[in-house]
């Protein structure tokens, strides 16, 4: 039984890739002026498109961080290329909340935004405006804009300003034909770094260090490993035998451009281990709530001891050292790693992807890990994937509505849907 829409009508274009600071500095510009000030929208880790819109919008679960994953019921690589050959279809459609959008680019057009970024775009608006106009006007209508991504990935925020200022002269000119009933929601999925970047040899560490790198995994164990490569990137999610999770992770850090690895140390903890130290971060779940701890086994890999200290001035941590989880949501929400304890528990111990990493690895800002057939057809001078500010901050603005100052991706959707 179909409902009637009470509430004005929505739209609400996704901008891929655009993060909260280069918005911010568009409506200091003048750009956008209709809009309440950005929210800082909090992309979990790997800050990728699929997760976080999947995460957004109550969609589900993609099968893996990217179009070439690793299947851990076959225990081998799956995926690959052939997701853009041809038309799109379900299997190449990474999780559901595809369904919810009213317009996407042609399936092509995921590609050629990495090498003819600014024809895609211009291409995009046009498709995007003629097929809002020609929608009904009496139901929200979804727009996933992917231009920007290419964008900022090969030519930068200088090339990123011309876009949006050519949406925002298209948002006004909806805005007048439609009436200003209608609210207009503009958010991002992820942030992005923005400087040039250069290749973490994830590859040749790895067998120097005694791996064997392969497309499968069986039960004889060993220094064996899967590492999925598609995409350039500030992550990589490796897979390996049971019970080589802390070695793997330990000759990770030592290499340049490395920031942290996180493996399962137990049921409810994870390890951060990284050039700046290790830590265990616990989660406890009782009748009061959801609790973390951050114990520091070595150094201060998350950067947090300030932290830790005004919680215990202010008397929020518990005498074994929990803290509730909105606290520290709360307290690092503008951190260098944001929503530090959660997003980096739940990258591993919740379903984010149906097929998890043993090892995840974020990369510092300016690093990359990906497909080397990529590097000859992308010169990469911004990317994202990581855990850190720059990545993990995507924005969140209305016409009608003015949000909190913080949004995290699992709250997000009451926002954007009701």
């Amino acid at each position: 039984m179909s409902t009637v829409q009470t509430r004005p009508r929505r739209l609400l274009p996704c901008l891929d890739g655009v993060p909260y600071d280069l918005m911010n500095q568009a409506r200091q510009r003048g750009l956008f002026d209709k809009f309440h000030a950005p929210s800082r929208l909090l992309s979990p880790f790997p800050t990728m498109t699929n997760i976080a819109l999947s995460a957004m919008l109550g969609g589900s679960i993609p099968l893996g961080y990217e179009t070439i994953y690793f299947d851990r019921d076959a225990r081998q690589l799956r995926g690959g290329v052939g997701k853009y050959v041809g038309r799109r279809t379900p299997d190449k459609m990474p999780s559901s909340y595809m369904d919810q959008l009213d317009y996407q680019e042609p399936l092509p057009f995921e590609f050629l935004v990495y090498v003819a970024p600014e024809t895609v775009w211009r291409a995009d608006m046009r498709r995007f405006h003629e097929r809002f106009r020609n929608a009904p006007q009496d139901r929200d209508y979804f727009a996933f804009l992917k231009g920007t991504d290419g964008l900022l990935h090969i030519r930068g925020p200088e090339r990123l300003k011309v876009a949006l200022a050519s949406l925002d002269r298209l948002l006004r000119e909806i805005q007048a034909w439609c009436g200003l009933e209608t609210e207009i929601v503009l958010f991002s999925d992820h942030g992005m770094a923005v400087q040039q970047n250069r290749r973490v040899h994830l590859q040749e560490h790895l067998r120097r260090c005694g791996f064997e790198l392969a497309r499968s995994l069986d039960d004889a164990g060993g220094h064996r490993a899967v590492l999925p490569a598609f995409g350039l990137i500030g992550f990589a999610a490796l897979y390996c035998s049971a019970g080589t999770e802390p070695e793997l992770a330990a000759a990770l850090f030592p290499l340049e451009g490395i920031d942290f690895a996180l493996y399962r140390d137990s049921s409810s903890s994870v390890i951060v281990k990284g050039a700046r130290g290790a830590a265990r971060i616990h989660r406890h779940e009782n009748e009061g709530g959801l609790f973390y701890n951050y114990e520091v086994l070595e150094g201060d890999p998350l950067q947090l001891p300030s932290l830790m200290k005004r919680l215990r001035e202010d008397s929020i941590l518990t005498r074994d050292g929990y803290a509730p989880a909105a606290i520290w949501t709360d307290r690092t929400a503008a951190h260098i790693y944001p929503d530090a304890l959660d997003n980096l528990y739940s990258s591993l111990q919740t379903i984010r992807v149906h097929h998890p990493a043993d090892v995840l690895v974020s990369l510092l800002d300016g690093y990359y890990f990906g497909w080397s057939a990529f590097e000859y057809v992308v010169n990469l001078v911004a990317t994202h994937g990581n855990a850190m500010q720059s990545s993990s901050t995507a924005f969140l603005m209305s016409t009608h509505r003015a949000f909190p100052e913080y949004v995290r991706a699992d709250d997000a959707r009451r926002l954007l849907r009701g």
